[in-house]
């Protein structure tokens, strides 16, 4: 995904945020930090909400099911993933992976992990910490490397 792909999805699923939330348009603009005007201007298609608009509304409302149903579990790991150009964060604890992820290598103690909408990967321990985060396969095979090869 990129900045511009979350910016489309976010501005063509605001008004169902919004609607899920229980929110007037007033209070969601008020929210995001934006006017009534523009909000409406997004929430019609006229035009798309800007990478900051998107970044806050994944933050705010990260336990949308809106949101999860178009990000994933995390619509944050997908935010710093895209803004960072990568992620890596040792030890925070995830869900597995049993629900939005699909298991593509192991090595050692370590499992990469695919997101089944996002297409990124991510790498979490036996004990279901995420270690790194990247929508590039390549880098996401070489930090597997270098974990396992790591003593613990």
């Amino acid at each position: 995904m990129t900045k511009e792909e979350i910016i489309d999805l976010i501005s063509q699923k605001i008004k169902l945020i919004r609607t899920e939330k229980g929110y007037t348009q007033d209070r969601m603009a008020e929210v995001l930090g934006l006017s009534k005007k523009t909000l409406v201007q997004i929430e019609k298609g006229r035009m798309t909400a800007g990478w900051s608009t998107a970044v806050t509304a994944c933050a705010l409302f990260r336990d949308s099911e809106i949101l999860q149903a178009s990000l994933g579990e995390d619509p944050l790991e997908i935010i710093e993933t895209i803004a960072h150009d990568g992620l890596e964060r040792p030890k925070e604890k995830t869900m597995g992976g049993k629900v939005w992820w699909r298991e593509t290598q192991t090595q050692g103690r370590y499992r990469l992990q695919q997101n089944i909408l996002s297409n990124h990967y991510r790498i979490i321990d036996d004990q279901d910490y995420r270690w790194f985060s990247t929508f590039e396969k390549s880098d996401a095979l070489e930090r597997l490397q270098e974990l396992a090869k790591m003593k613990m």
